[in-house]
């Protein structure tokens, strides 16, 4: 499913500074990137982009928040982010890729294909890394804007309107960034210390 084009029309640098650069743009431009920053069948680099945005995320939570880091001591650290890189970040991108084409496929006539999704969920981790500052109001923010970044990459890059990408990525960006990056639970947290709830 993860293909590398060697010379792709459009899509992504390689290597850390076309990471770097990707991570400004999509941040900063998030329109302007997504309508040229990805290309049919041109995963990788969104691979190694999700990668990265979710190693930074577990080594922000390793040293910001230990309390949340599923693991205590250097070498059981060093043990979780490998895994997270190796085996965690790639799979969770390709699930909610099938999650989200099926949820495509049900409210989105003529689409993109896989790869430009699997490309979206990927830029849309960017501010992932924010989330693992213990910050609750920080973290809100990050999620939101993540969830944010996931509906205007499927808008432009599947053609839909606001409204079709918000209801297809809905559970999508519910998974991954109110759960697997503590949006929900951030949210909560900040409701009670408002005594909202």
């Amino acid at each position: 499913m993860t293909t590398w084009v060697e010379n792709p029309r459009g899509g992504r640098d390689r290597g850390p500074r076309g990471v770097a650069r990707a991570w400004v743009e999509v941040v900063v431009r998030p329109r302007r990137f997504f309508s040229h920053g990805v290309a049919p069948g041109d995963q990788a680099p969104g691979l190694v982009f999700a990668v990265v945005t979710a190693v930074a995320y577990a080594l922000g939570l390793a040293l910001l928040d230990p309390a949340r880091f599923p693991a205590t001591g250097a070498l059981r650290a060093a043990v979780v982010v490998l895994l997270v890189a190796l085996l965690v970040a790639p799979a969770v991108l390709h699930l909610l890729a099938a999650l989200q084409t099926l949820a495509l496929m049900a409210t989105v006539r003529d689409r993109a294909g896989v790869s430009e999704t699997v490309q979206v969920i990927a830029y849309a981790t960017a501010p992932a890394p924010l989330a693992a500052v213990p910050v609750l109001e920080l973290r809100v923010a990050a999620c939101l804007y993540g969830a944010a970044l996931l509906v205007v990459g499927l808008a432009v890059v599947h053609d839909t309107t606001v409204g079709r990408a918000t209801l297809a990525g809905a559970l999508p960006a519910a998974l991954l960034f109110g759960y697997g990056f503590g949006g929900f639970g951030a949210l909560a947290a900040l409701l009670r210390a408002w005594y909202i709830i």
